[in-house]
C-alpha cells in the first residue's frame, strides 16, 4: 500500500479507525477496534506507525500496511488511556490514564521503563519541546510538570480547585503554555528557565473561552505563515479552543483577542490538529464527522463522513519526516 503523503486518521465511538484522503474526503482505509473506544489518536514522526490509546492498552498500527492487526500493544495501564505522544525522533512515547499515571515506553523494547503517579486521573499529557519535561493535567486540576533527566516531579500548580484540566498545549518555543479547563477557561502561562533547569509558570493571561466544556486546546505549530506576501516575515500564533458548545474558536496568541469561530458542527467539538504550516485545522466531533477548515477564511473545506457514531479524536501528519539522525 503506497503511503500518501497526508496521514489523516479518525477514530469514533463505533469501534473504527478511519484512514482518509485529506483532498478528496474519501476514506481508504478501515481498522476495526473492538476492543474499547479509542480516547485519542497520535502518528510517529516517521509516519509509519499510528498509536491508538483505548481502554486501558495503546496499540500501535502500521500506516503502510494493509494488516487489521496491531504491531504492538502496550498493556500496563489499568484503566482509559486518555493521551499519547512520541518524542521527536521517534525513539519513545509517553501515555497519560485515568489510573492516575503517565507512562514512559522505549518502541525498541518490550514493556513500561517508567511511570509517574499524579494521585488523580490524567486527562492530557503534553512533552515540552526540550523533549526532557512531561507536563500532565488531570481530573482533580493539577498540573504537574515531570523532569525526565532528575525522574522526579519538579513543578506543581492548580489554576482552578477541582476543576479538570481537560487539555493542555505548550508553543513549539517552549515560551507558552495554556491549560483549559471543565469551565471553558483558558490559564495561559509564560514558561521561564530558572537557574536550574526546572521550568516556572508565570501567570500571563486568563482567557474565558466557551461557556461550555473545552475538550481540545491547541497552540498553533512553528510554521503558521499569513498568506499575504506583504507580511511574510511576521509569524502569527493562534489558539485553537474545541468546546462542547459545537463550536472551535481561534485566538490571536497576541492579546488573546478572537479571530474566527469555526461553526458547522452539529454537536460536540472532541478534537482538533493543524497542519503542519498552520493554515489549515481538522475537527472531530460527536455529530459523527471530522472537517477541514481553512484558517485564513475560516470556512469549512471538506467534511470527512463515514463513522456511525461520535468521532472523538483525529490525527494528522501533513509534514516532512525528520531526517535520520
Amino acid at each position: 500500500m503506497t503511503q500518501p503523503s497526508v496521514i489523516l486518521a479518525t477514530a469514533s465511538y463505533d469501534h473504527t479507525i478511519r484512514f482518509w484522503e485529506a483532498k478528496s474526503g474519501r476514506c481508504y482505509r478501515t481498522i476495526q477496534y473492538p476492543d474499547s473506544q479509542v480516547n485519542r489518536l497520535e502518528i510517529t514522526p516517521d509516519k509509519r506507525y499510528l498509536a491508538a490509546a483505548g481502554n486501558p492498552h495503546i496499540r500501535l498500527f502500521d500506516i503502510n500496511s494493509s494488516s487489521p492487526q496491531p504491531v504492538m500493544s502496550y498493556d500496563s495501564h489499568t484503566n482509559n488511556v486518555m493521551a499519547v505522544g512520541f518524542q521527536c525522533d521517534g525513539k519513545w512515547m509517553y501515555s497519560g490514564s485515568e489510573d492516575g499515571t503517565v507512562k514512559i515506553w522505549d518502541l525498541r523494547a518490550p514493556g513500561c521503563q517508567r511511570e509517574y503517579e499524579s494521585r488523580g486521573a490524567v486527562n492530557t499529557v503534553v512533552l515540552h519541546p526540550n523533549q526532557t519535561e512531561l507536563i500532565s493535567g488531570d481530573q482533580n486540576g493539577n498540573i504537574r510538570v515531570w523532569d525526565l533527566t532528575a525522574n522526579s516531579c519538579s513543578c506543581e500548580l492548580v489554576p482552578e480547585v477541582d476543576t479538570a484540566v481537560r487539555s493542555l498545549t505548550v508553543m513549539w518555543d517552549g515560551s507558552l503554555v495554556v491549560a483549559a479547563n471543565n469551565h471553558g477557561t483558558c490559564y495561559v502561562w509564560r514558561l521561564l528557565r530558572g537557574n536550574q533547569t526546572m521550568t516556572n509558570f508565570e501567570p500571563l493571561h486568563k482567557l474565558q473561552a466557551h461557556n461550555g466544556y473545552i475538550l481540545k486546546c491547541l497552540l498553533s505549530p512553528e510554521f503558521c505563515e499569513p498568506h499575504s506576501v506583504i507580511t511574510v516575515n511576521i509569524s502569527f500564533r493562534y489558539l485553537a479552543t474545541a468546546s462542547s458548545d459545537h463550536t472551535v474558536k481561534i485566538w490571536n496568541v497576541d492579546g488573546f483577542t478572537l479571530e474566527k469561530t469555526l461553526i458547522g458542527h452539529q454537536r460536540w467539538v472532541w478534537d482538533c490538529v493543524f497542519s503542519v504550516d498552520g493554515a489549515y485545522l481538522i475537527t472531530a466531533s460527536s455529530d459523527t464527522t471530522a472537517k477541514l477548515w481553512s484558517m485564513t477564511s475560516g470556512e469549512e473545506i471538506k467534511t470527512y463522513q463515514g463513522h456511525h457514531k461520535a468521532t472523538v479524536c483525529c490525527a494528522l501528519h501533513d509534514g516532512a519526516e525528520p531526517s535520520p539522525s
